[in-house]
């Protein structure tokens, strides 16, 4: 930083200063975390001498806060593959059965909104379309923040939902499926190549909000990559240049995808795995009847509390699988 041309290229630069401030973070509340466990020492001594329960009862308070930051600090530790650091591309695609998976799509729409608010993550929404009666036919969210892509990619497969559907007269009980999709943002400086003539660029009108001028020009931008078939829409920038712009970094974020999954599956076919692809695979199961619990299939962590969950506290999902996959 201090080199006479470092303010010669902005965007490098930026990106230098953001990198040097998450290390800064993390040895700063490397530094806390030894000050509050130095103070808890103290503290330990003091009540064995005065034998004071009031003060014991505080000791075990803060002792338990140091483990959550203890906890916390070093899951953003293990975030240390490539491109964990980077923002997130979240997509949910609704399964068969109409209005009911639709809804349960919002749902999610919703929970993940919630976990990025509390995470003072920022959200833009790239792409959404709304279903017929209700909820979502598909939405694409950008989520913006340190690890934002770290974390999320414990999200990425099939959610399960059971419950008594709103939409039935009957009142009889439906099970909905949503895919969720979560691909790292792709930064200018990595190199994917995307040849112009594998590319079908469609432009159309964009639906929603967004003014009159979103809904009288053909701004928004559909890219197909023809040789894997990856399809990418973009109508969230009044400009057409812009959702060209925003579209293309959402193909590389897929085509990177791609790769990793093959890779993947190369690896899983030496060792003999069985690799579970499709529907009957879902990650998580989230039961509002005959019962409350929310349940993650990989990791078999569970909790009672179905509110909550929906309500974005997803953490405890998060961090289980992040956990399994480092051991």
């Amino acid at each position: 930083m201090t080199a006479p041309e470092f303010w010669d290229e902005q965007d490098k630069a930026q990106h230098v200063i953001s990198e040097m401030n998450h290390l800064k973070t993390y040895v700063n509340n490397f530094s806390n975390l030894e000050q509050q466990h130095d103070n808890l020492e103290v503290s330990y001594e003091l009540v064995k001498e005065e034998n004071d329960q009031e003060l014991l009862e505080e000791l075990i308070e803060e002792l338990q806060s140091l483990r959550n930051q203890l906890n916390d600090f070093e899951l953003q530790i293990l975030l240390s593959e490539p491109y964990d650091a980077n923002n997130a591309i979240l997509e949910l695609h609704p399964g068969a059965g109409g209005t009911e998976s639709q809804d349960w799509g919002s749902m999610l729409l919703r929970m993940y909104q919630r976990w990025a608010e509390k995470k003072n993550f920022q959200v833009e929404t790239l792409n959404y379309l709304a279903g017929d009666e209700a909820g979502i036919k598909s939405v694409t969210l950008l989520i913006k923040g340190h690890n934002a892509y770290g974390y999320l990619k414990a999200e990425k497969g099939v959610h399960r939902l059971v419950r008594i559907s709103p939409f039935d007269s009957s009142g009889r009980r439906h099970t909905s499926f949503v895919s969720c999709e979560v691909t790292p943002e792709m930064t200018d400086d990595v190199d994917i190549e995307v040849k112009s003539e594998d590319l079908k660029i469609d432009t159309y009108r964009a639906s929603g909000a967004g003014g009159q001028h979103v809904n009288t020009t053909d701004s928004a931008v559909r890219i197909t990559h023809v040789p894997t078939n990856t399809i990418v829409t973009c109508q969230n920038e009044r400009s057409q240049i812009k959702n060209r712009e925003a579209a293309m970094k959402m193909l590389k974020s897929k085509l990177y995808q791609l790769e990793i999954e093959k890779q993947q599956q190369e690896l899983a076919e030496i060792r003999g795995e069985q690799m579970e692809i499709g529907w009957g695979s879902q990650i998580r199961s989230y039961v509002f009847h005959p019962y409350s619990m929310v349940k993650d299939h990989r990791t078999n962590v569970e909790i009672g509390n179905t509110q909550a969950v929906m309500d974005g506290e997803i953490d405890p999902f998060i961090d289980a699988y992040l956990r399994q996959q480092v051991n």
